[in-house]
């Protein structure tokens, strides 16, 4: 048999390259144009942060190269498709928004709150990693529409709804960016000349908004002077952090666990997809490759996880190989170390930039609706309000803590531990809609030592902060398990009755 040879780059990495690397370019701009925002300094967002998550990113890309060449050689085929990998932008707002965010607010030192955030990232990759052991059990167990509920409802408050206002901020600019969002990549209509629709959008937001005068020129002056040479740096910065996050910051728990679960389990999810598309990669490998990069990043300075891309099927159908995955992990740390993305999102208004993230908060809530069951549309619905009350909390309570309790004293502990509420709720009226009482008084009773603890209800970990919650908890419990004899019941006296 003639032996087929693999090429490492060919036509259709160019197309694999450039819809993966505007993906990946969206995040690592909007990153640093948020973190700028909250208050970290340059020195740790563009020296530390960015050439970290470009680190990540390279071991990542160059070792799913070369899962591809394994599987290549092993099937004796040239059109292996490598996996997309980079920062899941779910996963990165969560360490926006739930991590980084409350950790600048605890200590008021932003190079604490990174090295918090080292710590946080590098348990998160250890967790990922541990899902190569118990991926599967949970995915089997864990209900669809609870675990994207929750994370629907990040995606409609933080990512969709958040995104939509920053849009608003120049509405020539980002209602034109956002219609061409739209055109491009929902409804999927061409751009001229063939460009990719997020690059069409950025390159005439951009102009526009400088042509316009709605950004200032001496924006990009600065955006040129933040050029320079940002080169990864190993840092052990994460121990300090860790006497944060097993001491004042351990309610992080709450946030770092489901995500973690939710990274491995989409890592499983996209491989499997891929393996349909008819490139069969080993699920376990994938899961510790993800683990083992996010790892290496964080000792470089990053603090977002890293995971395989649903974007993977998109280079599958490009019929791009191992090149454009290779090309993408090298470009990103020379973009990184040569200051290009610090460059960029100083020059690229943030109104041109949000327009994008809408359209990912709106795929991830559509795509929820689509990966679950038609009857159980009511869970992930139900999934989705824990977060809602979290962007009211976290956007709010701290500046004005007395207008959200007098609109209703109940959102701050639905916000606290939002993920986890969103799961347990979620997954209670999955098995309710199935006639599984006996899972829904499991769910509750794990609602009940969830809240016992502090992982939700709660502003830390602590044990029984408000005993109501654990008691509605057990109560819940004891009602499923009454409905469950209730059912058997019924059931026995309609079968009686059809008998006569």
């Amino acid at each position: 048999m003639t032996k087929a040879h693999y090429p490492w780059f060919k036509r259709e990495d160019v197309d694999g390259f450039f819809a993966l690397f505007q993906n990946n370019l969206a995040n690592f701009v909007l990153i640093a144009v948020t973190m700028i925002g909250m208050g970290f300094p340059a020195s740790i967002v563009y020296g530390r942060v960015i050439p970290g998550a470009a680190i990540s990113v390279l071991f990542g890309n160059f070792y799913y190269a070369h899962m591809a060449k394994k599987l290549a050689i092993k099937e004796n085929r040239t059109d292996v498709t490598a996996l997309s990998y980079g920062i899941s932008t779910p996963v990165m707002f969560i360490y926006l928004f739930g991590v980084l965010s409350p950790a600048l607010s605890l200590t008021g030192d932003p190079e604490m709150a990174w090295k918090i955030a080292m710590a946080a990232c590098l348990l998160g990759g250890v967790i990922e990693a541990l899902g190569s052991v118990i991926g599967k059990w949970i995915h089997t167990h864990l209900p669809r529409a609870s675990m994207l509920g929750a994370l629907a409802g990040v995606a409609f408050a933080f990512i969709g709804g958040e995104l939509f206002f920053r849009t608003y901020e120049m509405p020539v600019v980002g209602m034109l960016v956002l219609a061409i969002i739209l055109i491009g990549l929902v409804a999927k209509k061409a751009m001229p000349f063939k460009i990719p629709a997020s690059l069409f959008a950025i390159v005439i937001g951009t102009v526009l908004a400088y042509v316009t005068r709605q950004a200032d020129v001496n924006q990009i002056t600065e955006g040129f002077s933040s050029a320079g040479l940002y080169l990864p740096l190993p840092t052990l910065g994460f121990i300090e952090g860790f006497s944060y996050l097993i001491g004042p910051m351990a309610s992080l728990f709450a946030v770092l666990l489901p995500i973690s679960i939710y990274n491995f389990i989409e890592t499983l999810n996209n491989v499997e997809a891929m393996s349909a598309a008819g490139d069969t990669y080993n699920v376990q490998e994938a899961q510790i490759v993800d683990g083992v990069g996010t790892v290496i990043g964080s000792l470089f300075g990053g603090v977002f996880p890293t995971t395989v891309y649903i974007a993977s099927i998109g280079s599958k159908w490009m019929n791009a190989g191992r090149g454009y995955s290779v090309l993408n992990g090298v470009v990103f740390l020379l973009t990184s170390t040569f200051g290009v993305i610090a460059a960029m999102s100083q020059i690229i208004p943030i109104a041109v930039i949000a327009p994008i993230l809408v359209f990912v908060g709106i795929s991830m809530v559509s795509q929820t609706f689509g990966s679950v069951e038609k009857k159980h549309f009511p869970a992930v619905v139900l999934a989705m309000f824990p977060y809602f009350a979290n962007y009211i909390m976290t956007r709010f309570n701290n500046a004005a803590g007395e207008v959200v309790a007098n609109l209703s004293s109940g959102i701050v502990p639905l916000g606290q531990g939002a993920m986890f509420t969103g799961l347990i709720w979620g997954a209670i009226l999955v098995f309710i809609i199935d006639n599984e009482f006996e899972k829904a008084a499991y769910a509750s009773l794990a609602g009940a030592v969830l809240s016992a603890v502090g992982f939700m209800h709660a502003p830390e970990l602590t044990f029984l902060f408000d005993y109501q919650y654990v008691l509605g908890y057990v109560i819940m419990a004891v009602l499923f398990v009454g409905f469950k004899f209730y059912a058997k019941a019924d059931e026995g006296t309609q079968a009686i009755e059809e008998v006569k």
